[in-house]
Order: C-alpha cells, then structure tokens, then sequence
C-alpha cells in the first residue's frame, strides 16, 4: 500500500464527514485518493477512490434515507470504516482489501430497490473515477483493468466528457510525434 497515512487520513475524514452528511468533503477527499491513485497506479488507493466516491454518491441521494434497510446498510458501512481504519493503524493490508471487497459485495445483503440504487452508484463510481485516472494519463485499457470495467464503458463515459479535449492535455500533431519516435531510435 503506497501513502499510508494519507489513506488513513482520508478514510477519518470520511467517517466524519458522513456523520455530518457532508457529501460534498467525501466527493473531495475521493478526488484526493484519485490524485494519489494516479501517480501511484496502486490498486490499493483506487479501491479507496472508488469506495468513498460511492459513498458521497449514497450520501447525498437523501431519498435511499427512507428506504427500509437504509439503517442497516448504514451502519454497515460505518462499521466497515472502522474496521479499514483499524486495518491501516496494524499495518493489517489483507484486512484492509477483505472490508473494501466486502462493502463492494456487501450489498447483494439488501434486498430491491436500496441494492439496485447502491449497485448502479459502484458501477458508475467505478467508470467515473477510471475516467478520472485516464484523464491523469494513464492509458485507457490499464485504467478499465485497474477499475474493473469495460473498455467499451471507459471510452464512451471519457467521449461524453471530452475528457480527450481536457485542459492541460497536448495535442501532438503527426510530425512531431514522428520527429520524437526517430529521436528515440538515434
């Protein structure tokens, strides 16, 4: 696991901002873990981007709140948090990924609507944040593989984005790139 303390940090943060509600920090700390997840490429950093993303999501549809289970589903992940940040304290990283693949699988313990809410929320987390990586630079078929989607879901989720068109991106005429591939070779 790259940045320790840094998940850790995160991790703290998001129990208390989902004590407060606060979707809007949760949705920051996740871009925070998405920067990290970049730069590092650890599978480890990215299931956190993925998890708190998720959660900011769930947070601020405030109509899952009167769902039936909401409370169960709620103390859950909660509970979960607890066990990720108690995981990290001990250095415990097995634990650590085990409580992420459970709060993702979790869910199939709820029944209907709150299920199918909280599984499309992962699954757009998921394409949302890959888009995310991809627009950091990594290639596009090793962020679909990283986040466990299609490349097929990718491309079209970063084409209705334009993330290709994003600031700060260059674009390369052919010459150029020629000129840059023969200089590789002299």
């Amino acid at each position: 696991m790259y940045e320790k303390e840094n998940i850790l940090s995160i991790f703290q943060e998001t129990k208390e901002a989902i004590l407060r509600g606060d979707s809007s920090r949760i949705k920051n700390l996740s871009n925070r873990t998405t920067n990290s997840a970049s730069l590092t490429h650890d599978p480890d950093n990215i299931a956190a981007a993925v998890i708190i993303y998720s959660i900011s999501k769930i947070i601020e549809r405030t109509n899952y709140q009167k769902i039936p289970e909401w409370d169960k589903f709620y103390k859950s992940y909660l509970n979960s948090i607890d066990k990720i940040i108690e995981a990290i304290k001990k250095e415990n990283y097995e634990a650590y990924r085990k409580e992420i693949r459970i709060m993702r699988s979790g869910i199939s313990k709820f029944s209907g609507e709150l299920e199918k809410s909280i599984q499309e929320v992962f699954r757009k987390a998921s394409i949302n944040k890959a888009s995310k990586i991809y627009e950091h630079g990594i290639s596009m078929e090793k962020t679909a593989n990283l986040l466990g989607v299609t490349l097929f879901e990718l491309a079209s989720y970063a084409g209705e984005r334009g993330i290709s068109d994003a600031p700060g991106k260059q674009n390369v005429n052919v010459r150029t790139r020629i000129k840059f591939a023969e200089e590789m070779f002299e």
